[in-house]
């Protein structure tokens, strides 16, 4: 698959085609064109030793859609924070939010330049609504909800629907991680939401999670697998959505065929504030 025409293009001096980028990698497990020869190697590496990562990407955007029809429907949530955006793909979060309810309002969070280039170029909300884009990172949630543009874009005094997509496995420390999730749900009005999903070894056989830990202590992975338990300590105190923490391809499923939970490998949850 070509890569991206974007050699150089973007004019950010962060942007480094010789090092891997998780969004550019990202993009390629999704199929996408957004990408460099160092992606492609470093996702193909992967996919070898753990084949359900490119079904976990597929089946994560899924869940990402089907969570935010619950919340811009069922649930009647207007705002979304939406952290660890990845490059623009089909259904992003205002596409689906505002197709529903057209005043809804988002505010992306990235540190990738190329994901603020396309952000800064594609994500164009609707007339009712509004979309904004903050050059952050997860790691420090104090300088996203300090910034000028959420305040300009969402009122936290109001619920607030927080998304944690395929992003809190990138923290590898299970204390800082929690502390940051809670940060940011102290940070929003009763009735807000948690939305979030983590990669897991719990449906590999042992000779895969084997390899998996193997690649992980040598650097060519770059994400914390948590067991169930684990990762539902991120919703405590919160309440659960049906059907609970559970693989993402099992979270109201929209169609009666769905993977497994081993061609996925990847939990996912949404919860009340």
């Amino acid at each position: 698959m070509p890569a991206s025409d974007t050699s150089q293009p973007l004019g950010d001096p962060r942007l480094d085609t010789t090092t891997v980028s998780l969004a550019r990698r990202w993009n390629y497990w999704l199929g996408g064109k957004d990408h460099f020869p160092v992606d492609r190697e470093s996702g193909d590496r992967i996919a070898q030793a753990y084949p359900a990562i490119r079904g976990a990407a597929r089946e994560g955007r899924a869940f990402h859609g089907r969570a935010i029809r619950h919340l811009a429907g069922e649930a009647g949530i207007r705002q979304f924070l939406d952290i660890g955006t990845g490059l623009p793909a089909p259904d992003n979060t205002h596409e689906v939010a505002q197709a529903i309810a057209p005043e809804s309002r988002v505010v992306y969070v990235d540190n990738d330049p190329m994901v603020l280039a396309h952000a800064r170029a594609l994500m164009v909300g609707s007339a009712e609504g509004a979309t904004s884009y903050i050059d952050a990172d997860l790691r420090t949630p104090a300088a996203i909800l300090a910034a000028p543009e959420l305040a300009a874009t969402l009122d936290l005094r109001k619920p607030v629907a927080i998304l944690l997509v395929a992003v809190l496995h990138f923290i590898h420390d299970d204390d800082q991680a929690r502390h940051v999730v809670a940060d940011l749900l102290e940070a929003v009005a009763p009735g807000s939401y948690l939305v979030a999903t983590n990669v897991t070894k719990d449906f590999l056989e042992p000779q895969a999670a084997a390899v998996f830990d193997a690649m992980l202590a040598a650097g060519h992975v770059d994400t914390r697998p948590r067991d169930r338990d684990t990762f539902a300590r991120f919703f405590s105190g919160l309440d659960l959505a049906e059907p609970g923490v559970v693989p993402i391809s099992e979270w109201r499923p929209d169609r009666d065929q769905h993977p497994v939970p081993a061609e996925v490998s990847m939990y996912g949850a949404v919860a009340r504030v």
